[in-house]
């Protein structure tokens, strides 16, 4: 059996744990911590040190989802857990300007630890929300050979969508 380490990244609240959640086939090994800071916005816990997560996608391959915490203060965790990918999935909340500005800086720093395939998720935003998506593009500085794939991080075959997406991409940088 083939096993594909997977790092899935992305800003603070832009639905990683969910999206792992979604689809592990597992129950998710997750590092989640009551937030302190009572001038944070948004959910009242936030992943530490990473979640983690299984899918098997056949007889042949399974694949192992690192989730990254989302904020620089970890930014060291992302490191340690880039160590051995074949791929990275970069969730964004295609609805939150603070998340679109950490997407870059996040895309920046995982492309230069690793020369791997990638896909950016917009949580989010309708399928045949073109538009949006264009827009989204153009924000994040994504060339057009990036794929960035709409997702619903709550919905399994949304998810697995986007992990067949990367997958595919894995499979074609190995020739």
């Amino acid at each position: 059996m083939q096993s594909v380490k997977v790092v899935v990244t992305g800003p603070f609240n832009s639905g990683k744990t969910t999206f792992i959640k979604a689809v592990s086939e597992i129950t998710v090994l997750s590092t989640e911590r009551q937030i302190t800071d009572v001038s944070s916005e948004g959910p009242g816990e936030t992943t530490v040190a990473m979640d983690f997560g299984r899918i098997t996608v056949s007889d042949d391959v399974v694949l192992y989802l690192f989730g990254t915490p989302g904020q620089q203060r970890f930014s060291f965790m992302w490191e340690t857990l880039s160590e051995g990918m074949l791929g990275f999935v970069v969730l964004v909340d295609a609805l939150s300007s603070d998340s679109i500005e950490e997407a870059v800086a996040m895309i920046e720093f995982f492309t230069s630890m690793s020369d791997v395939p990638f896909v950016v998720a917009a949580n989010k935003v309708a399928p045949e929300d073109t538009a949006t998506l264009g827009t989204l593009r153009g924000r994040l500085g994504l060339s057009e050979d990036v794929p960035l794939l709409p997702v619903d991080a709550r919905d399994k075959e949304s998810v697995k969508g986007i992990l067949l997406g990367l997958l595919y991409r894995i499979l074609d940088s190995m020739g």
